[in-house]
């Protein structure tokens, strides 16, 4: 089956260039979030591919009541509009109720619906209703085919611009496990389908109040996604990734994100039918 959505301009689907979303956990602040947009477009654009900047203004389901969350919505899109009108680079952000939906969408071109929220009825009607692209990820309790009643649910909302990210299975305690088998299973249902890499190397609970991970595995899972057939790798990335305030254990180091995007480029045009070779 042959997947394809028009963002705006950028392409993503079976026979398209790989697609990458990237970008911090939370937003910290315009110049951060301007510094890590500036050197993932760069990089992207030395491979060949497309960009799309991620970062969240409220991550509600964090481990522990105390963690950070993020600056919130407004202050948050302040900063996603600035990424957009300096470097005209769409963006994407998650929302966690649907009173979000319609104001969040005014910014950002995709409202990504978390994991655990996709069965959410109403937050995905709203989402659908907003106009944007619609972002699903895959709840790590459901089976890819369960996701065709995610994608039912929005087209019944009348919204046909949908993306599905796979981002591990729960296995056991503590364990997440990426099911490459089920990644085609979910890329059959119809919409283009995103990797989600560094969220896939968590270890859920495994910290003390916090998510542990295996950041070194992030590389690894990119390369078998992409080899897969993945249409998008989302990937998080910081600065400074010891001290990020939110998902510290699984962050990419910003310098490297040029060798995972470049190399996982390369893959991606040697096996994907991509229309202007042919």
């Amino acid at each position: 089956m042959k997947r394809h959505l028009d963002i705006h301009g950028i392409a993503i689907g079976s026979s398209e260039p790989l697609l990458i979303i990237a970008g911090p956990c939370v937003l910290e602040s315009k110049s951060q979030a301007l510094q890590i947009a500036e050197t993932i477009q760069n990089y992207c654009n030395k491979a060949g591919v497309s960009y799309i900047f991620k970062g969240s203004f409220d991550k509600a389901n964090r481990t522990s009541v105390h963690s950070k969350r993020g600056p919130g919505m407004q202050e948050g899109l302040d900063i996603l509009a600035a990424v957009k009108e300096q470097f005209g680079i769409q963006v994407t952000t998650d929302i966690h109720n649907p009173a979000q939906a319609a104001p969040v969408s005014k910014v950002a071109d995709i409202l990504q619906i978390p994991a655990f929220l996709c069965r959410q009825t109403d937050l995905l009607i709203a989402a659908a209703e907003s106009g944007a692209v619609v972002n699903v990820k895959k709840g790590q309790f459901l089976s890819p085919d369960e996701m065709r009643d995610v994608v039912s649910k929005l087209k019944e909302a009348e919204c046909d611009e949908i993306i599905l990210t796979e981002r591990g299975t729960f296995f056991g305690y503590n364990r997440l496990v990426n099911d490459f088998i089920g990644l085609g299973d979910l890329m059959e249902i119809g919409p283009p389908v995103c990797f989600d890499v560094t969220h896939s190397t968590q270890l859920p609970g495994a910290g003390k109040g916090c998510t542990a991970g295996r950041p070194d595995r992030a590389f690894l899972l990119a390369k078998a996604a992409t080899s897969a057939g993945a249409d998008a790798l989302f990937l998080e990335c910081h600065p400074d990734p010891i001290n990020a305030p939110c998902d510290a254990s699984t962050m990419q180091p910003l310098e490297r994100m040029e060798e995972i995007i470049s190399t996982c480029a390369a893959i991606a045009h040697a096996i994907k039918p991509i229309e202007s070779d042919k």
